[in-house]
């Protein structure tokens, strides 16, 4: 059990948020993750692996010309699949992951190139711009290192997202116990 996914469903739950996943290549490791955290029930609404490409589509509403122009591996694919998951699964937040694991490229894309994604309530966390982020990853290392990886790359920047809206939230507590300076 990770540190990063406790510290995750602990935030989640202080402040009353809910989180959903989607998955393509790390294949349920994300969710396994967070589960593996006891009280994760509190805050955690539910996973989509969609491993293949037309899931991605059906099940997380990425487009579809965009799915065919650029592949599954992509950073705005990543981010229609967080922002996907969030609706679909009526969570707060949403992640996701997408990428290549290898042994082979994929869409054009090298071995160890991931996109991790969140979304959350617009406005939300330190650096959301809109309610979304991704992030590029270029990994080293075999099939196995790559996908854990990216489930602890994807948990990490949710972590800084939801500490910078606890950040905020102080700040703003701070602002009206001070008469608003």
């Amino acid at each position: 059990m990770s540190s990063t996914a406790t510290d995750v469903v602990r935030l989640l739950t202080v402040n009353g948020g809910t989180l959903a996943v989607a998955e393509s290549l790390t294949g349920g490791l994300v969710a396994a993750e967070i589960t593996s955290v006891p009280g994760a029930s509190k805050a955690f609404r539910g996973s989509v692996t969609a491993y293949a490409t037309d899931l991605k589509h059906r099940l997380l509403g990425v487009d579809a010309t965009l799915l065919a122009q650029r592949g599954a591996v992509d950073p705005q694919v990543a981010a229609q699949m967080a922002a996907g998951v969030r609706a679909a699964l009526g969570a707060d937040w949403g992640i996701a992951t997408t990428g290549v694991a290898g042994p082979d490229p994929q869409d054009g894309q090298a071995v160890g190139t991931v996109f991790v994604a969140v979304h959350g309530p617009p406005g939300a966390g330190s650096r959301s711009a809109g309610g979304g982020k991704v992030e590029h990853l270029r990994l080293n290392g075999d099939r196995a290192e790559i996908r854990m990886e990216s489930a602890r790359s994807v948990l990490a920047l949710l972590l800084r997202e939801l500490e910078g809206e606890q950040t905020g939230n102080e700040r703003a507590q701070d602002t009206e116990r001070n008469g608003g300076f």
